[in-house]
């Protein structure tokens, strides 16, 4: 276990912004996790519990308590089950699975971060879930100070939400398990409608893994979602909000202002999501609210790439982003009357 004091935090996220923390620990092992959480929680020292980094802004002021890196590797095949230890790199878990011929998790492959992470945001991207395939995860729970293992159902996924996602400061997800399926080399339903165009296939069909696979990292790659250290565009946390989910009456009020800012012709995207339930695309209402690719004058910009990408363009401050967020936010609640909600973990601050 690797301890450091003032220890600088940003170059452990993919904004690269943030201060210190007090004291940085680096945990390899399951125990080692535990025993620096049951610490902190003994003394009263605040705990921020850290993975790939891919999902926080972290405060220019930094953290002042324990920074617990989860460095936990582990990757167990058996069968179609699948066991990761929390801190494995979670691209280079779903490159394995293809490897191995399993379907379920290709889809989100070129996400960065941890397999610890994908549970609690209930991690998606071009028509596939981690919930869809998660069967357990193992945790440490902080209230009852003991390992316990939840069920998908007791998970309670949705939409970019979990139950570890709603009491944050409960869980330490320790270890994953997944479902996958033998489809003969070949990937799960494609379920995506831009996946399903750029394969050349129908919604539902099958393609091999490997084309699955490298089709979604081109597609990411093109909206630089992608991590590249050269490439700013890359220097975010993917998409900065989560797509908005409207009841029947909210919808209808979304869409009368879309006819009158943008004429009656002008449809906005509509996905069913659940009873009396419409989800639109933060995107769409990014750019049509005037926040178009590349926007911004300062150090943090709207991607070249992609309207829904926050980045730092190499000299940003954490104040510097939050100051574009909160444009954005603004410009779209202004123009539409749809608040849009931050998916990463904030740290410190606050839109």
């Amino acid at each position: 276990m690797q301890e450091l004091h003032d220890a600088p935090l940003a170059p452990l996220t993919t904004f690269r912004l943030g201060g210190p923390a007090t004291r940085l620990v680096t945990a390899t092992t399951d125990d080692e996790v535990i025993a620096v959480v049951r610490e902190a929680d003994d003394s009263g020292t605040p705990l921020l519990v850290i993975g790939g980094g891919s999902n926080l802004v972290i405060g220019d002021k930094g953290f002042d308590g324990t920074a617990l890196v989860v460095a936990t590797k582990g990757f167990a095949l058996d069968g179609t089950r699948l066991e990761l230890a929390a801190g494995e790199v979670w691209t280079d878990a779903v490159t394995r699975t293809v490897e191995a011929g399993l379907a379920g998790i290709e889809c989100l492959a070129g996400i960065p971060g941890s397999a610890g992470a994908t549970p609690i945001q209930n991690v998606g991207a071009y028509g596939q879930e981690v919930s869809s395939t998660i069967t357990e995860v193992v945790a440490y729970d902080r209230r009852t100070r003991e390992t316990v293992t939840l069920g998908n159902e007791e998970c309670a996924f949705s939409y970019r939400h979990s139950r570890f996602k709603a009491d944050p400061e409960r869980y330490v997800v320790l270890r994953v398990r997944f479902a996958l399926e033998d489809a003969g080399g070949l990937s799960g339903p494609v379920k995506y409608a831009e996946t399903a165009r750029v394969l050349g296939v129908a919604p539902g069909d099958r393609v091999p893994l490997a084309t699955a696979r490298e089709t979604v990292l081109k597609l990411r790659a093109g909206k630089g979602m992608v991590l590249d250290p050269e490439d700013h565009d890359t220097w975010s946390a993917g998409s900065f909000f989560t797509n908005p989910i409207l009841d029947d009456e909210a919808f209808a009020a979304f869409h009368a202002r879309v006819r009158e800012r943008l004429g009656d012709g002008v449809e906005p995207p509509a996905y069913p999501a659940g009873e009396g339930r419409t989800k639109t695309s933060a995107a769409w209402l990014i750019d049509k609210a005037g926040f178009t690719k590349g926007y911004g004058q300062g150090p943090a910009r709207i991607s070249t790439k992609h309207t829904l990408a926050l980045t730092n363009r190499g000299e940003a401050t954490t104040e510097d982003l939050l100051a574009l967020a909160r444009e954005v936010v603004a410009g779209v609640h202004s123009a539409f009357g749809v608040t849009l909600v931050n998916e990463p973990v904030t740290v410190g601050v606050s839109l």
